[in-house]
């Protein structure tokens, strides 16, 4: 029984990597025509939210009214849909552990992983692009940062955002009787794996697959890729942490003086 439970888990664990493989194949030779399918609904939401006019130009993208700011192939999003679809189907294989019994579902997670996916890519996308479109054209001091410095960091901090808060909901959803849910940072450690895994890991191998050797670029890359998530995880985590410290030893007094003050009812008595 147990064999056939580790082998249902070893073929959902095949079925994701295939599905999120191929995406990648299919978007690495894909061109802006052949997107148009995630294209076309990102644009229509960055319109809505800006104010701005963008029509498509065949082999170029989405272009604004001024000529100023395309919506190319490369902000697609694309590699965001793959990592939110891996996480939330691994997460799903890992959790179903137990065996599904026969008549249930097995294979429905992984459509509706990729439904998801693909809604949480289309937010995150408009959110991304709508920020670059206002910051667009204007001076900024970003502590040092040039302009694709910046446009790199709010890319990683905008999609791991989104990233973390797809996880949490969705751990929500899934266990939404479970009184006893895991913190904020333990929460987040499997994204954030997730994310370093598919931002850090396919670019180095794409790069040495290539060309034999690690790119310059990608030390800079990895630096920012390392240390932006982070700053969203650990000032609530220490936050939590010291508010949790504080509310125990204040709460440590009045057990203290209560106890006391039975000690003394009971040397009166």
């Amino acid at each position: 029984m147990n064999s056939k439970i580790n082998w249902k888990r070893i073929g959902q664990l095949v079925a994701v990597l295939l599905v999120a493989g191929s995406i990648k194949q299919y978007y690495s030779t894909a061109s802006v025509n052949q997107l148009r399918w995630i294209l076309a609904p990102t644009s229509a939401a960055v319109q809505f939210v800006t104010g701005s006019k963008f029509e498509f130009e065949s082999y170029t993208g989405y272009v604004n009214s001024d000529h100023s700011f395309v919506i190319a192939a490369s902000c697609a999003g694309v590699n965001f849909l793959i990592t939110a679809f891996l996480m939330l189907a691994l997460s799903r294989v890992w959790q179903t552990r137990a065996d599904t019994g026969p008549g249930k579902p097995v294979w429905l997670f992984i459509p509706l992983a990729a439904g998801c996916a693909y809604l949480a890519t289309v937010v995150a996308n408009t959110v991304r692009i709508a920020t670059a479109v206002r910051l667009h054209g204007q001076s900024i001091d970003a502590g040092g940062l040039n302009p694709n410095q910046l446009h790199r960091l709010e890319g990683i901090v905008i999609y791991f955002g989104f990233l973390l808060l797809l996880f949490v909901l969705s751990e929500r959803v899934a266990n939404r009787k479970d009184v006893n849910r895991p913190s904020l940072l333990r929460q987040s450690l499997f994204p954030l794996f997730i994310y370093y895994a598919t931002a850090l890991g396919v670019p180095l191998l794409n790069s040495v697959r290539h060309s034999g050797i690690i790119a310059a670029d990608f030390w800079e890359h990895s630096a920012f890729v390392l240390v932006a998530p982070l700053t969203l995880v650990l000032p609530p985590a220490i936050f939590r942490w010291y508010r949790k410290i504080r509310t125990g030893s204040g709460s440590a007094r009045p057990k203290t003086s209560l106890a006391n003050k039975a000690g003394l009812n009971r040397q009166l008595i």
